[in-house]
Formats: structure tokens, sequence, C-alpha cells
């Protein structure tokens, strides 16, 4: 639909009138010294952002763009509200530091190693593999004639860096949006992006040296950060540590010692040089950046045993640094005088999306996911990532890249992020309709076992997540002998040889396919339960999982799960002899646990029950 000139000028003129009547007044009283210059241009982004993330919360837009758009709107490209480079850059810096503080905080390298092949293995290599991939591209591009388009010596290599990492920041709200955290590609994803997080750091260490990558000035760097990164733990392990623990009991001091730790690290990394000079009289560059300096404070008082707390109280004012970061961004892109800036923007996403499919899937795929998992969890990270955002702020600084490829990498970033919400929910969606090709090109599904008893099972599975991981403990316990007559159909083959280990049939399988139930052994069982709630499952329901165990087994046993009081009268109509709730037979037992505590003898079931089922903390379950 085409808008009217004339039109256009009547949208453009009441947005100026609505800013006028918004900030006038503002302007006038920082204009005659009431507000600083630098606290009122803080009020205009923080205005502008809010403004524009109700507006984009509306229509379910990422909130990033939102502040990236602010920036743009307020900033030299748009109504010039705010036109001082140096509050630009000051807003921008002060925002950096607490969101790289942040992130650090928020790496935990204990459980990164506690991640299984595919986590670890596929976080090593995705990174670099993708980077190359970036790299291979963009010289392609200048060998078929476009070398216009990326004139600089480093356009490849931080081409490569951009395409390479995926949105910690969206992934993880979408995740947490739907409930996926705690599934197989929620895992993934989130392992991946740990993994991306480092490979982020590795690359903010050398950035530096990009204009002279000798193998000395690199080292130097590198120690450079090795050493601030052990002042900062002999640090945090002796005084810091002892100091969090005096704070313990002024909860509100943890917030303002937090900080007040981050800025001190940042201090002594930028001091690095003039120590080195002063005391061992080297001329050597070992001072730290900011933001990496914030980044190893973040990490070092993760280790902390009060990270959660501290989380918990720094998390607080998150939202506002990173609020300040992204419009400081959105504020830096260029005039767009010509096409260059769009034009390179949509070629970064394009080839974020097939780095995807040529990277991360197989790669996924080879180190030990099936077809599913591999292709769900490479869509659903197919955006740029805020760090790339963060790389191309530093290597703007440095001179490493132009305006226009800076400012492209923001719009690059917005048409991702734009995209994040619809890959995810139509991942399984979209895997249904590739898997065909997938299979042609040579990635198959696990093969089917020939085992007798998964051939020929009497109690059937459908699914395996929490609650199934709970109830083989409790039939592993209480009625060992049943173990070898159940069979567990799930996709996730990760888990399918400790399934396997407990004596129990599994074969690989997609609940949503009705050609897939109908030669999984559903045929002559004689229970059939459906453990995974409508939450979780895709493709599919339990209301269409018991008509089709209907369809292929008229005389079977039954037993589904229902997430609505309406949804169980439904599933009993296709065909169920009996719907649990989850929800209801947990609140049964509160009630009962409420009731004993009320007369007195809560002490006496907690007993009973642990003589009964065991300790919750000692049980052994597949999934913990």
């Amino acid at each position: 639909m085409n808008i009217s000139a004339p039109l256009k000028t009547t949208f453009r003129h009441s947005f100026q009138v609505l800013v006028f009547f918004l900030v006038g007044t503002s302007t006038a009283n920082a204009a005659g010294g009431h507000l600083e210059p630098l606290v009122y241009d803080i009020g205009i982004c923080l205005f502008a952002a809010s403004l524009l993330a109700i507006l984009f919360a509306r229509f379910k837009i990422p909130s990033i763009a939102a502040f990236l758009l602010a920036g743009i709107l307020v900033g030299p490209v748009g109504f010039k509200l705010i036109t001082d480079p140096r509050n630009i850059e000051t807003i921008a810096e002060l925002g950096f530091i607490l969101l790289l503080f942040m992130i650090g905080v928020e790496i935990d390298i204990r459980k990164i190693a506690k991640s299984g092949k595919v986590i670890i293995t596929s976080g090593i290599l995705q990174y670099p593999l993708t980077v190359l991939f970036g790299v291979l591209v963009v010289k392609a591009l200048i060998w078929l004639g476009f070398s216009n388009v990326f004139p600089g010596d480093y356009d490849a290599l931080y081409f490569g860096i951009f395409i390479a990492g995926s949105s910690t920041l969206l992934v993880v709200k979408m995740f947490q949006e739907n409930y996926e955290l705690d599934t197989e590609s929620g895992h993934l994803s989130l392992g991946i992006l740990v993994f991306q997080d480092i490979w982020a750091v590795i690359v903010l260490t050398l950035q530096p040296t990009f204009n002279s990558p000798e193998l000395t000035t690199v080292l130097i760097s590198f120690f450079g950060m090795f050493l601030l990164v052990a002042i900062t733990y002999l640090l945090a392990k002796g005084f810091i540590a002892q100091t969090f623990k005096w704070l313990a009991k002024e909860p509100q001091m943890i917030f303002v010692a937090s900080i007040g730790w981050c800025f001190s690290v940042v201090f002594i990394g930028s001091s690095l040089d003039l120590m080195a000079g002063t005391i061992f009289e080297l001329d050597v560059t070992l001072s730290v950046g900011s933001g990496m300096s914030a980044l190893i404070a973040g990490m070092t008082i993760a280790a902390l045993p009060y990270s959660r707390d501290i989380i918990a109280k720094v998390g607080i004012v998150r939202d506002f640094f990173i609020v300040l970061f992204f419009v400081g961004l959105g504020m830096s892109v260029p005039v767009l005088d010509n096409f260059m800036v769009p034009a390179l923007a949509v070629v970064l996403a394009v080839f974020s999306l097939l780095s995807r499919q040529i990277v991360f899937f197989p790669l996924f795929y080879f180190t030990g996911g099936d077809q599913r998992l591999a292709q769900v969890t490479s869509l659903r990270l197919a955006q740029l990532s805020e760090f790339g955002l963060v790389i191309a702020y530093l290597g703007s600084q440095l001179g490493h890249i132009s305006s226009d490829m800076s400012g492209a990498i923001i719009f690059g970033f917005i048409m991702t992020a734009l995209l994040t919400p619809v890959l995810y929910r139509n991942a399984h969606r979209y895997y249904g309709r590739m898997s065909p090709l997938l299979h042609r090109l040579g990635f198959k599904e696990p093969p089917v076992s020939s085992n007798e008893l998964e051939a020929n099972p009497e109690i059937v599975l459908l699914g395996f997540h929490r609650v199934a991981s709970s109830l083989l403990h409790e039939i592993s316990v209480h009625r060992p002998e049943l173990l070898k007559k159940i069979l567990v159909i799930d996709f996730n083959v990760q888990i399918h040889a400790a399934i396997r280990r407990l004596g129990v049939g599994v074969r690989y399988g997609d609940l949503a396919s009705e050609q897939t139930l109908s030669h999984s052994g559903i045929e002559k069982a004689k229970v059939v339960v459906a453990t995974i709630s409508d939450d979780i499952l895709r493709g599919t329901s339990n209301h269409k999982l018991v008509q089709t165990i209907r369809q292929i087994n008229p005389d079977a046993i039954v037993i589904s799960n229902a997430e609505q009081p309406l949804n169980a009268k439904d599933i009993y109509e296709a065909g169920a002899d009996y719907v649990y709730m989850g929800r209801v037979n947990t609140a049964r037992a509160l009630e009962e646990i409420i009731e004993r505590t009320l007369d007195g003898t809560l002490s006496d079931y907690r007993q009973e029950q642990e003589e009964k089922h065991g300790k919750s903390h000692e049980r052994s379950e597949i999934l913990h």
C-alpha cells in the first residue's frame, strides 16, 4: 500500500508536535540550566525507548528493536533531539560496561563443564566454523565483483564474527515465554549461547590487536587479560567474598557493592600499563578494555556463593542499562544517503539464516543430535547477536569498520530480531516441511531397534520428560518387574542409552506423526500413557494423540493428561480411559501436607513419605 506524500508529511509533523509538547519544556529547562545536558539526554533516551517499547510490545515485536529505533529517532539521523557526540558516547559506554558486567555474572563455567557431548563439541566448533563461513562468503562476493560493498581490510573478518553469534536476550526470552527452557532444544540452545558468549569474550580480547596481529601482540593482550583475571580472582576469593558476607544482612547494599566491584575492576584493568611501568619499569600494553574488565568482574562474582542473590539484586537495573546501550547504538547509525547500509544489512541477515543451515544444523546432527532437535534448534538461533553489536561498537571506535558497516549490523540485527518470534513458533512446522529434503541429503533419523521387547511392549509411554522420568524411578523402586514390559517413544536420542540401562525399551519416534505411531508397537500394547503436556508438545496435542491411539489400538487402556479442566472433557470424548491433571494432583498432595501441618504431624508425614519413597534429594532419575 502506497502512502501519499501529504499523509507522510502530516505524520511527521504530528510526531514533532508530540515531541514538542512532551519534551519541549524539558528542552527549555535544560537550556536555562535547570537540567544538565547529560541528564536531559538520558531522559530523552528513556522517554523515546519506553514509548516505542510499549508500541512494540502491543504488536509482539522484540523490545531491543524498539530501543535501537528510539536511538535512531532521537539521534542525529532522526529528529536531532540529541546531537552532542560526547553525550552519545557517554550513554553508550555506561550501558556497555553494565551490560557486559551482567553477562559475566550469568556465565557459570561449572555448568558448562557438566554439559553433554552435543553441547560441548558444537559449542567449541560452531563459532569458528561460522566465522570461517562468513569470511569465505565475503571473499566470494568480492571475487564476483562486489568489492565496493566490502572496501575495508577487516570487513570479511567482522562479517564472519557478526553472523557467528545468536541473541541470548531474544532466545532466552522466547524459551521462557513458551515454558520450554527445560526441553532438549532449550538445553542445547542455552549451552550454545553460553559458548558463543565465551567466544565473543575471546574476540573482545583480540580485537585491539587486529591492526597488528603479530603473535607477540596477541600474547601480551592475553597476558594482560589473564593478569587481570588473577588479580580479580584473588581479591574476590579473599576480600570481596568477606565483604559480601558482611553485607548479606544488608540486602540493599548488595547492589551498591556489586556495581562498585565492577568499576573497581574496570579501573584496575585500565591501569595495568601504569602498574607495569611504575613497578617493573616495563613498556608494554597490558591494559584491558572497560568492557572486558566488566565481564571479568562479573565472572569472578559468579563464582561466589552469593552469586544468585547478586544476580537478583543487580538484575533489577539490568534493563535500564540495556536500554541506554542499545539506544546509544541507535544514535550512532549514519545518515542513509545511499542504499549501501540497508543492502549490507539484508546480506548480513540472509547469510546469518543460511549459516544456521550450512553450519549449525550439520554440526548439531553429527555430534549426536537427532534430525528434529538439530533443525529446530538451528532455526531458533537464526538471529544476529547483541554481542555482535558490542563488537561492532568497539570495531567502529578502533577504526576497523566503517560507519556503514556499523549501521548495517544494527539494521541486520533488527531484521533478524523481527523474524525471531516467527521462526521460534514455527520451527517444528518448518522442520516437518524440510524433513523429506533432509532425508534425501543424507540426514537420516536414528534406526528403529529390532529388539523384540521394544516391538511387543505391554506398556507404552509416549514422550519422555519430567513426568516419565519420575514415573520410571517410582516403578524401578516399587515394581521393578514392570520395567522390561515398558516401551518409551521419544525423539530425544540423547537420553535413549540411559533409558535402556534401566531395562526399559526405547524407540525413536515423532509423536506428531501418525505414521510413526502406527509402527511403534502401540497396536499390541495393553496400556498407553501420554506423558507430555500440551505446553511442550509440538505439532500435535493430547486430544489428537488419544484419537490416533484409539484408531491404532481400540482395546488399549489409554491414560492421558490435560492442562485445563475443559480439555479433560474433550480428551475423554476422544477415547481416553483416564485423564490426569498434574496441577490437581499436586494441589491434593499439598492439601494433605497443609492438614498434617495444622494438626502438628508434618514431621511424621515427612518420615512416612521418606520411608516409603526415599528422600527427594537422593532420587536417581534420568532427568534431574
